[in-house]
């Protein structure tokens, strides 16, 4: 028997062996104890295994909507309002260990905590005993694929076509061994588009969607970079909106545009992105309202101004040194700092308090039902 001792950053609970080794827990909650797992990784000073009995269940445990939810939202087990909470305390946590002393309010949410995904990417299984292709999901830990017969992470519109398009499969006995996966995307309104990848053969291009973001209306490719939960991602570009102060604006990491254009387009407003294809589509929605610079963040150090406030939005890895070396050197009056990592973006913020000061924290659930943390930053000079 283990007693689990708490969630870590990452989304897995932590307990510790009667030898002293660590293992990381899916499926399991604080203080529950486990007497039953599977080991996924076994390594000589940790482990990582997925709970499969529970003796004295957590009173925030419920059951989860999904049998396939360990491949996709391993949060299902727990109640949304003890969800909110441990996020809150987790963004809390990852920043002392950067000995940032930090207090956030109540996470921000619009509360829908299933069919919110506007993007999924099946894999295909093939059914040997019923001859069918099934969508299925990868087996956390492994690199087994699980069917499905339902899932509700997704916006409904999505499942739905993609069982379409299976179908379509099998009644033309196609081998699933064919495909890579099954790529679809939806915009609000409902409209879908993507379609299949094929193995050894470029991916195709697919029809783009648009979407309204705070009135404005956007293009993108549904396999190219776009938020994954509008509603939520309005809720955050409505926190940043009250912190554009200055008459010029630098939106880096800017992707199709829509943190800038959305709440500075009324500006003077550069915008910055490296990826040739979200650049296509940058130059599109700013429709001249804006500069557009393909390149990459780091290397686009001369638009870092001391009178623009500065948008950060980076990929998971956070900012470059040479980005946070330029923003200490130039000290633009205000960083607006939208990160889907806080680990990274609490290494990065320590850094900059060198010269900065947190005026503002906000932290926002994009995705229910999973671990992962959407948080706003807003540093100003000392």
């Amino acid at each position: 028997m283990i007693k689990v001792d708490k969630f870590i950053p990452g989304g897995q609970s932590i307990a510790t062996l009667e030898d002293g080794k660590k293992i990381f827990f899916w499926n399991a909650l604080p203080n529950e104890v486990v007497t039953e797992y599977t080991i996924t990784k076994n390594k000589s000073h940790y482990a990582e295994a997925i709970a499969t009995k529970i003796d004295d269940p957590s009173t925030h445990r419920i059951m989860p909507k999904d049998e396939c939810f360990l491949s996709t939202s391993p949060w299902q087990i727990i109640d949304y309002k003890y969800e909110l909470k441990i996020k809150q305390e987790l963004v809390v946590e990852i920043f002392r260990e950067h000995s940032i002393s930090i207090s956030i309010p109540p996470i921000l949410t619009d509360n829908n905590d299933y069919f919110y995904r506007n993007k999924m990417e099946y894999a295909l299984y093939y059914d040997n005993e019923k001859a069918k292709i099934f969508p299925a999901f990868h087996t956390r830990g492994s690199h087994r694929k699980t069917p499905i017969t339902g899932s509700s992470i997704e916006r409904p519109e999505l499942f739905t076509k993609a069982t379409e398009i299976i179908n379509e499969l099998n009644d033309k006995h196609e081998e699933a061994r064919k495909y890579q996966s099954l790529l679809l995307r939806c915009n609000q309104t409902g409209e879908v588009s993507g379609g299949l990848f094929e193995n050894d053969k470029p991916h195709p291009t697919f029809n783009n969607l648009t979407d309204t973001i705070l009135g404005y209306q956007y293009s993108y490719s549904p396999n190219g970079f776009f938020q994954i939960n509008l509603p939520v991602y309005e809720l955050a570009l409505k926190e940043i909106q009250k912190h554009i102060t200055t008459d010029e604006v630098l939106d880096l990491y800017a992707g199709v545009g829509t943190i800038g254009l959305s709440v500075a387009r009324d500006k003077k407003l550069t915008l910055i992105e490296c990826d040739k294809s979200a650049y296509r589509e940058l130059v599109n929605n700013s429709d001249g309202r804006a500069a557009t610079v393909n390149a990459k963040s780091e290397e686009a150090l001369d638009y870092i101004l001391p009178s623009a406030t500065t948008i950060l939005d980076p990929p998971r890895a956070g900012c470059d040194n040479k980005l946070i070396s330029k923003l200490l050197e130039t000290t633009p009056p205000k960083l607006i700092y939208l990160s889907c990592n806080p680990a990274t973006q609490a290494r990065d913020v320590s850094a900059l308090l060198q010269k900065y000061q947190i005026e503002d924290i906000k932290t926002f659930n994009f995705f229910p039902r999973t671990p992962h943390i959407e948080n706003l930053i807003i540093l100003s000079l000392k």
